[in-house]
């Protein structure tokens, strides 16, 4: 008996040009480089310039995953956007890119999970496409983090960064093996609990206002490293696999110390954990996406390898999802 696997075509990433270095962050709030680099492993930054919005962004990471799958834009029927700063209140990002790519049919819809975006669009994307409602999608994470940061805040201004990755997945029949190309599973949570230790002070019902990221680090590092091992664990046990049978891991970029704690805790050898928060900063819901087109371009990532992405973000989210590529 055949199945409907999603399989993700290709992917493709974007940054903007503008980089900000820890040097720069030096001159605007009280830190250094070394405090910064000890601290979270990031370097530099890119920064959307004036004017530049999440939907730019996210057009080019499109166009670059639409290239690498070898597909037409008129072949997909579903946009999703994953991202926490969209271009408007409404309409979605979403139908934004929708429209530039000239698609006159299908649908279009942005998600808000925060940093695990990205995790919970695939999921999204999966189920739609063997429930039938779609065929091929888009899926993209956009952010620009840079315009929901007080720089005044050493604490949280330091880490994030802006950026777009996206990937095509299209349903494909295959006879259901683990062997077979494609998404195998996605496991994603939340737990609303937690919404103090990560959250912006202002919303549309609220304040009327944007409202500036807050962030509670040391809370948000402990739960970071226990949620994600057992979501990594949750989705290969249900593929019928262990940790090590695992060739890559595709990880947030929030910090490299979290990345670290996570490897230590399920015995992941660090040479298998794709790593830019170096040169990205947390790019929020495109960081999986974009890490995910630098292992892919580079080489690391080849066909018929086991890629399990997973992310935490705000919410509290977290999830993880099983590719073979």
């Amino acid at each position: 008996m055949t199945i409907t696997r999603s399989v993700i075509l290709g992917c493709g990433g974007f940054l903007p040009g503008k980089i900000l270095t820890n040097y720069d962050l030096a001159k605007m709030v009280d830190t250094s480089d070394a405090w910064i680099e000890e601290r979270t492993g990031i370097k530099v930054r890119h920064i959307a310039r004036d004017g530049e919005t999440t939907s730019d962004l996210a057009y080019e990471a499109a166009l670059k995953a639409i290239a690498n799958s070898g597909i037409k834009a008129t072949d997909i029927d579903l946009v999703i956007v994953a991202t926490t700063t969209p271009d408007e209140t409404f309409p979605s990002t979403a139908t934004k890119i929708q429209a530039r790519l000239n698609m006159l049919k299908g649908a279009a819809f942005d998600i808000q999970a925060v940093c695990s975006g990205f995790i919970y669009g695939l999921s999204v994307a999966d189920n739609m496409i063997r429930g039938g409602s779609a065929k091929t999608v888009l899926l993209i994470g956009a952010e620009t983090m840079s315009r929901i940061l007080d720089w005044t805040d050493r604490g949280t201004c330091v880490l994030f960064g802006d950026g777009a990755g996206a990937v095509v997945i299209q349903g494909t029949e295959s006879e259901g093996a683990p062997s077979d190309r494609g998404i195998l599973n996605t496991k994603i949570f939340s737990d609303g609990r937690l919404h103090d230790l990560l959250y912006t002070d202002g919303g549309v019902s609220s304040t009327r206002t944007t409202g500036f990221l807050r962030m509670q680090g040391r809370e948000v590092f402990k739960h970071a490293v226990t949620n994600i091992a057992a979501a990594i664990q949750a989705s290969a046990e249900q593929a019928g696999l262990t940790v090590p049978d695992i060739d890559w891991f595709v990880p947030h970029q929030a910090n490299q110390r979290i990345l670290d704690g996570t490897a230590r805790k399920l015995s992941i050898r660090p040479e298998r954990v794709v790593s830019t928060v170096s040169q990205h900063g947390n790019t929020s819901a495109a960081s999986v996406p974009l890490a995910l087109s630098v292992a892919v371009e580079d080489g690391r990532i080849k066909r018929g390898d086991l890629v399990l992405m997973e992310a935490m973000g705000g919410g509290f989210t977290w999830g993880a999802a099983l590719v073979r590529w």
